[in-house]
């Protein structure tokens, strides 16, 4: 494997599933204090033919994936959204909190994304996300959603590069706060 500062985006996008998940473990997680902005959100490669199909459902023509953004509320929480592209039109959606918590593959720390926190579909559908470092302005993030434990241990990749523009504002209807 590669040394963090030679890891590159494109790089990232010819990695296989397996390749990402082992990168994912070497890397540790940003601190609440650093994501800050809007981080330009890329789907790598999915862990099979069904989930490939499922990424089409967030990056599609009518509603294309952009950002996801973050800002800190104190040292240990921070929230966020979404953007999307929509008749060439930025719109704000899935408001998240966003805590450093443990992995849901290897107990190490990562900056992870909670969804159920606001009322949303990522939320009834159980969508948590984890983040960890590769350098400076690029992130690996593992996407994970479902009904049972086995659904929520798959991994969907993605990266975050940036951050590419300021925070917007904040959105979304608080279900109930972190403690």
């Amino acid at each position: 494997m590669r040394k963090n500062n030679e890891i590159t985006a494109v790089s990232l996008t010819k990695m296989s599933h397996q390749q990402l998940l082992h990168l994912f473990k070497t890397l540790d997680a940003p601190s609440i204090n650093e994501m800050h902005g809007e981080y330009r959100a890329t789907l790598l490669k999915q862990p099979g033919f069904i989930a490939t199909l499922s990424g089409y459902i967030i990056n599609n023509p009518i509603l294309n994936w952009q950002t996801k953004s973050f800002r800190p509320v104190s040292e240990d929480q921070g929230r966020g959204y979404n953007t999307f592209l929509r008749k060439k039109k930025i719109i704000q959606k899935f408001p998240m909190q966003t805590v450093i918590a443990s992995s849901r593959y290897d107990a190490k720390p990562v900056y992870q994304l909670i969804y159920k926190s606001f009322h949303s579909l990522c939320a009834d559908i159980n969508m948590v996300d984890e983040v960890r470092k590769i350098n400076e302005h690029l992130y690996l993030g593992i996407g994970t959603w479902g009904f049972s434990e086995k659904q929520q241990h798959i991994a969907y990749p993605f990266m975050l590069e940036g951050p590419i523009h300021a925070y917007r504002k904040d959105i979304g209807i608080m279900r109930t706060p972190l403690k």
